[in-house]
């Protein structure tokens, strides 16, 4: 249970960022847009503190995760670091995607372990 809970939080983040992106034209557009940096930010943070504590087997199975790449963004994140607009870019175009996409592929291949029961 606890597996699909922390999925489901990590795809539910995943989902918000790409609805506050949905209508933007560039990376320069999100920049400069403040609020929308702000919640775009949250749910990056969202989602790399739910990856941190996945459970080491669960882990294990999605090795493909950009593993450095999102303990590096939570870091920039929960310190407040400047400048992170790289890295943070870098985790709306290539983390967030990929890990979801790895996580559907799991749950496609594994359902076993998003069972309510597990």
């Amino acid at each position: 249970m606890l597996h699909r809970m922390q999925c489901d939080i990590v795809h539910a983040s995943g989902q918000a960022i790409r609805t506050l992106l949905a209508e933007m034209q560039n990376e320069q557009e999100l920049f400069d847009s403040q609020g929308t940096l702000r919640w775009v930010e949250l749910h990056l943070l969202v989602m790399a503190q739910t990856l941190a504590h996945l459970a080491p087997p669960l882990h294990r199975r999605l090795l493909q995760i950009d593993w450095h790449g999102w303990q590096h963004l939570r870091h920039l994140l929960e310190h407040n670091q400047h400048p992170r607009r790289e890295e943070v870019w870098y985790g709306i175009q290539a983390l967030v995607p990929q890990t979801l996409e790895l996580i559907a592929q799991l749950r496609r291949q594994e359902p076993m372990w998003f069972e309510i029961g597990y």
